[in-house]
């Protein structure tokens, strides 16, 4: 039986340098993504998504561990791993004097299905509104960035390995490129891609890892991870704040991050409400406002003073 992964990493580390002046950029990374997923890699420039990205397409070498795609070797088969995936780095490197119809050519002939290919590419170019007929020294990043997809997405590829896909790229073509993400799964295909825009790895991925330092941190699906124990909490009182009242919050083991503006008690809560309501029932409560964590709260919080290594 053919495994659901796709791409399975084990141990899978990088170091540069050596001695005391050694830096590791990944440490023991243990990582599987499926087949038909869209599976988003998060974390902060430095946090060793690239290096994770430039070891599966075996253009650098792990210093331990080991990596497969489609259950072949990344190291042993990179030659054969290649033929059946799309990718488009996060620095985009293109041939400046060339025009977008000349470089998407020149792909689809060393793919060897240049007719095929091309078409796709023009499909792509055009809903992503971009003119391939210009010189890529005239395009702006955005619309380079359009390109690298194209590039990466004209032979549909069984997986797509896209690092910072969508810098530069307007809202409106952001919202086109997720409308692609979805189609691309629904075809039984898989993305891995890695950002920094937790918006739009909360908008399109299934499953989210956090890297930290080159730490794997945390691997969940999205829904889950959003729904994680604390709440943001806004108390709103007619009059004053009772007197004692944030002291008493401040005392309790759950509340965190306790502010005062006026009238106005914010918060965050991890677990239960009933200590929060019996504390706040001294005073006349004109309104209680309660927010689910965003991506955005929970990225935070592994990043915060309090998670450590």
């Amino acid at each position: 039986m053919a495994s659901a992964s796709v791409i399975e990493m084990k141990g899978l580390s990088k170091t540069y340098g050596s001695g005391e002046g050694a830096t590791r950029a990944l440490d023991n990374l243990t990582l599987n993504v499926n087949r038909g997923e869209i599976f988003g890699y998060l974390g902060p420039n430095g946090a060793g998504k690239t290096t994770t990205i430039r070891m599966l397409l075996d253009l650098i070498r792990p210093t331990a561990g080991a990596a497969t795609i489609f259950g072949m070797d990344v190291r042993e088969k990179s030659v054969d791993i290649h033929r059946r995936i799309g990718f488009m780095p996060g620095e985009l490197s293109l041939w400046e004097g060339r025009t977008g119809n000349q470089i998407i050519h020149y792909v689809a002939s060393v793919r060897g299905d240049t007719k095929g290919i091309v078409k796709q590419a023009a499909e792509i170019a055009a809903r992503l509104q971009l003119d391939t007929s210009k010189r890529v020294r005239d395009l702006s990043s955005g619309n380079k960035r359009k390109l690298g997809l194209a590039l990466a997405m004209m032979h549909a590829p069984e997986l797509l390995i896209l690092d910072e896909p969508t810098g530069g790229l307007d809202p409106l073509v952001q919202q086109t490129f997720h409308e692609m993400m979805d189609e691309y799964r629904d075809k039984g295909k898989t993305v891995f891609l890695s950002s920094h825009v937790l918006s739009e790895v909360q908008a399109i991925c299934d499953r989210v890892g956090i890297l930290r330092d080159g730490d794997l941190k945390a691997v969940e699906s999205v829904e889950r991870l959003t729904q994680v124990e604390f709440h943001t909490v806004e108390v709103r009182f007619r009059d004053a704040i009772p007197a004692g009242l944030p002291q008493q919050l401040d005392a309790l083991p759950d509340i965190s991050d306790l502010s005062a503006n006026g009238a106005r008690l914010s918060m965050r809560l991890v677990g239960d409400f009933d200590p929060l309501l019996r504390a706040i029932a001294s005073g006349y409560v004109e309104s209680l406002h309660i927010e689910e964590p965003t991506l955005e709260d929970i990225f935070l919080a592994f990043y915060s003073g309090g998670e450590e290594d």
